[in-house]
């Protein structure tokens, strides 16, 4: 969507120049338009809504007024925040698909802003330096988890190339898993060291299959021992790095509190479709195994 010299003239939203279709002067065509004449001077270097004329002497510029439609729809996406590249390419966008091309966009900034909404109460309590304020943004559970055969993977990344490699290393481990009779459980995320701009873990994905699978399995494998943990569910948003780093905080602080100890390193625990998922939607644990 990055097609910013789409010229809106006349587009869909107008007919082109008729009998009747008047010219109109740039103050008349701003006026009428709710566009300054600063933002179509700059529309039209950008070729997203060329006037009709340009003197070629004085440079006075008329539109004609069949333009009207596609420059006041110019304006209103314009308040939406929107980048001149992909309202240029909406409004050149047939009617239904226009529609899609919009809806496309503002679920895009409905994710951003769902992300940004979490970054900034894990950086609030962080600035306020409250101990206990990520504890108090989760409900803390605990569950027991039974003794797994896991295919596993593991690798040291640092936190900018820890999204790439997991939605690599994951989908990778689910068709390997399919070829032995399916995945047993969630997959699930082990963080073996601290993961930041500095520090490259290791991470291990792990992927549950069945132990009493027909034939050899010539992947790497180990079993996860039982083990009883604590946990928090995160919606989508709040998984994204740093904000992620609060639910971390909620469960060491539990353990913490309650004079429990570790049993063995934190996780992600992922249970659906991450991809398919909305902002909104419960999407994975942050787990930590508990003595």
């Amino acid at each position: 969507m990055d097609n910013v010299g789409a010229i809106v003239q006349p587009g869909p939203y107008e007919s082109g120049p008729r009998t009747g279709d008047r010219l109109l002067t740039i103050g008349q065509f701003s006026r009428r338009s709710r566009l300054s004449a600063k933002a179509l001077r700059l529309y039209e270097r950008q070729g997203l809504l060329r006037p009709e004329q340009v003197d070629p002497d004085s440079g006075y510029r008329r539109y004609r007024e069949s333009q009207l439609g596609a420059a006041r729809l110019v304006a209103t996406l314009r308040r939406l925040d929107m980048p001149l590249a992909v309202v240029a390419t909406i409004v050149a966008a047939p009617p239904p698909r226009g529609a899609s091309l919009l809806a496309e966009y503002w679920d895009g900034v409905e994710r951003r802003v769902a992300s940004q909404r979490e970054l900034a109460m894990h950086l609030r309590i962080r600035l306020a330096g409250d101990p206990e304020g990520a504890l108090s943004m989760y409900e803390i559970h605990q569950r027991d988890v039974p003794e797994q055969l896991v295919l596993t993977e593991q690798r040291h990344v640092l936190v900018e190339e820890l999204p790439a490699w997991l939605g690599q290393s994951m989908p990778r481990a689910a068709r390997s898993a399919d070829e032995l009779g399916g995945m047993t459980g969630p997959q699930f995320v082990i963080y073996h060291g601290e993961v930041n701009q500095d520090s490259d873990g290791p991470v291990e994905v792990c992927t549950p299959i069945d132990p009493s699978g027909d034939g050899p399995i010539d992947r790497p494998t180990r079993r996860e021992p039982a083990h009883r943990e604590v946990y928090v569910r995160l919606r989508k948003a709040q998984v994204a790095y740093p904000q992620i780093l609060s639910a971390f905080d909620a469960v060491f602080g539990w353990i913490g509190a309650q004079k429990r100890s570790m049993a063995g390193p934190p996780r992600e625990v992922y249970f659906c479709d991450f991809n398919a998922a909305g902002p909104d939607d419960e999407v994975c644990d942050v787990a930590c195994p508990i003595d």
